[in-house]
Order: structure tokens, then C-alpha cells, then sequence
């Protein structure tokens, strides 16, 4: 698909992601996700972040516990360093943009295009006449959270590119479609060294916090103990560290380990390798048991914290969700002008 020319001044650079509060927060979401838009946060750019709870419903949700959940990610991110003085924090339901932008992108978008979503085929397989409908249309609103806010750069994981360029195909269609220039052709930000971490248990499978193993993960809400034994138990092989990455193409979970270290310490995957070439994982483990504790458990602590005051999370959001609707509300209603649809102008 051709798509408009856009230079790099027609659109304000802005910064938008969101994660489902569809179960807890791990070290998959930290190192992937939280650690980065901490990184654009502070790198003084305009940065909006949301908690994506009407995603989350494409599956059924226990209402109690996605509440707790939404909270509980909302303390996770203040918990890693985003600031809601400084980046717009909020849940997505309580900005009606989305929903209304989605449905305007069900019409822009064609069903190929949702059917050859890998996600689609993987959540819904051989039972996809019994998944929901929202399921299936939900990347119409994924681009719907990102164009509502003419969002220019999103910091995602491997597996969510595909997502962004069907985001990148739905805004220029529409710009197509109405022969303008409205919807900027959003980047994908893909960097790091452990932008997809993979289990503990399994090297060729991503964390995840749906795995039915607790020992394929390290949550968020998990103490010292807990973090330093998923750690030494975590699946290796045999084989010293080797004294380049070319060393770890065939072990999938000595390179996530190392991946993981990567991440942690700040530094690169090949830093690692040459700091501790030759090294067994049984003298490695303890290193990276180490170092996660000293990441991760003031998170943890902080997190903790902030559950004690809900109503307080919940003002947070709330604040955000009013500064998200004041950017995004506008933008909505050139949208409806220019597919012809009648506004009312009163005040």
C-alpha cells in the first residue's frame, strides 16, 4: 500500500503505549516495556501511557479482578519510574476517543487484513467461530489508541510489530481514502537488549504471566527469595558461557539469560558474554540473582506501597485520563468533519 508523504515537522513527536492489565506484571513487561518508556519519559519528549482495560475484555474478565489489575499496573508503573507529573498515565475506558476512533478504523480496515493477524490465529485457533468478535477487531482499536493522539513513535515489543504496521495501513488508507494527510505513519520502537524475554523454563517461548508455571516467570509483586530461586532453578545447558554471542545462537536459554543480564546491568549482550566467557551458569546464576534483586525489589516495595491507597491510584488515573481526552477529543472531532459527519458547535 502506498502511503502519503509526510515530513518530519508535520506531526509533534509523541510517545504512546499501553499494556493489558490482564494478569500481573513480570520481568518480561519491565525489561520489554516499563524500563523503555521510563527511558523516553526521561528523555523530555511528550509520552502518554495506557492501561489498556478494554483489550483486556476481548477475553473474559473476572470484574473484581481486572479492577485490582488495573490498579495493581498503574502502581507498577509509577512503582519503575513513570511519572504522572511528567507523562500522561490513565486507563482507556475512561477516554471515549478510543472506542469511537475503532469504530470509524472498522470501517477503514478490511477483514484480510484481520484475518492474517498472527495473534488472531494463535489466541483463537481451531476454536475461532467461539472467540469474540472484539478479539478478531481489537487491532482496529490497538491503531485507535495510537492515531487518537497522532502518536508518532511506539515503543513495543517484537511481537506487536505486526500490530503497528497494520496501524501504519489503517492511517493511510484514511489519509488515502479522503485525500489528506491527517495520520501520521507511526514508527515501532524496537530496541534494547531484551526487548522479547522468553521463560525461564522454556527458551523458545516468551514470558509470560498466562503460562501455568510461576517457575517460567518472575512477577513484579515476587520478594528477594522468590526472585534469587526462579533464578537458580532456570533452565541452562551444560556448557560454559562462550566468549562471543555467535556462541549462543543454538542455546536459547543461555541467551535469554544473558539477555536478561543485558538488560539489567545496562549494558550489551556482547559486554556480558565478554565479562563472563568461560563462566559455568552455576557461578553466572547467582550474579544475575543478585543483580535482579537490586532492580528489581524497590519496585516491588514501591508497588506494594501504592495498593494501600486504591482511591489515590485511581485519582492518578483520573488526572490522566482528563489531560488524554484534552489531546485526544480534538483530534476526534476533525476526524468526524472529515468523513462528514454533523457536530454540534453550541458550548
Amino acid at each position: 500500500m502506498s502511503e502519503p508523504v509526510q515530513t518530519p515537522q508535520t506531526f509533534t513527536p509523541r510517545v504512546f503505549s499501553g499494556i493489558q492489565p490482564s494478569g500481573g506484571l513480570t520481568l518480561g513487561n519491565y525489561l520489554g516495556a516499563l524500563k523503555r518508556f521510563v527511558e523516553k519519559q526521561d528523555e523530555g519528549g511528550e509520552t502518554i501511557y495506557c492501561l489498556v482495560d478494554m483489550h483486556a475484555i476481548t477475553v473474559w474478565q473476572d470484574p473484581a479482578r481486572l479492577r485490582h489489575q488495573t490498579r495493581e499496573m498503574a502502581a507498577g508503573f509509577i512503582a519503575a519510574g513513570i511519572d504522572p507529573a511528567r507523562s500522561i498515565l490513565f486507563n482507556q475506558s475512561q477516554v471515549t476517543a478510543h472506542v469511537e476512533l475503532a469504530w470509524i478504523f472498522n470501517c477503514v480496515a478490511r477483514m484480510g487484513w484481520m484475518g492474517r493477524m498472527t495473534q488472531w490465529k494463535d489466541k483463537a485457533g481451531k476454536n475461532s467461530e467461539n472467540a469474540s468478535l472484539g478479539l478478531f477487531a481489537y487491532p482496529a482499536l490497538m491503531a485507535a489508541d495510537i492515531l487518537a493522539y497522532k502518536a508518532t513513535h511506539v515503543p513495543v515489543g517484537e511481537d506487536q510489530k505486526q500490530h503497528l504496521e497494520l496501524t501504519r495501513d489503517i492511517a493511510a488508507k484514511f489519509n488515502n481514502d479522503y485525500g489528506v494527510t491527517f495520520f501520521p505513519m507511526t514508527e515501532p520502537v524496537i530496541e534494547g537488549a531484551a526487548t522479547r524475554v522468553m521463560s525461564l523454563r522454556d527458551g523458545s517461548k516468551k514470558m509470560s504471566k498466562s503460562d501455568p508455571s510461576d517457575q517460567s516467570r518472575i512477577n513484579l509483586t515476587d520478594d528477594a527469595d522468590s526472585i534469587a530461586a526462579k533464578i537458580r532453578k532456570a533452565k541452562t545447558d551444560p556448557e560454559p558461557l562462550p566468549d562471543t554471542l555467535d556462541g549462543l545462537k543454538d542455546r536459547p536459554e543461555a541467551r535469554n539469560l544473558v539477555n536478561i543480564y543485558a538488560a539489567l546491568a545496562g549494558m550489551s549482550a556482547a559486554d556480558v558474554v565478554a565479562e563472563y566467557a568461560g563462566a559455568q551458569f552455576g557461578s553466572f546464576k547467582p550474579k544475575l540473582a543478585e543483580l535482579a534483586v537490586a532492580k528489581l525489589s524497590p519496585i516491588t516495595t514501591e508497588m506494594n506501597r501504592l495498593m494501600q491507597d486504591p482511591a489515590e491510584i485511581d485519582r492518578i488515573l483520573g488526572r490522566g485520563a482528563k489531560q488524554a481526552e484534552a489531546i485526544a477529543r480534538p483530534i476526534l472531532n476533525e476526524v468526524y468533519d472529515i468523513v462528514g459527519m454533523i457536530r454540534s458547535r453550541e458550548v
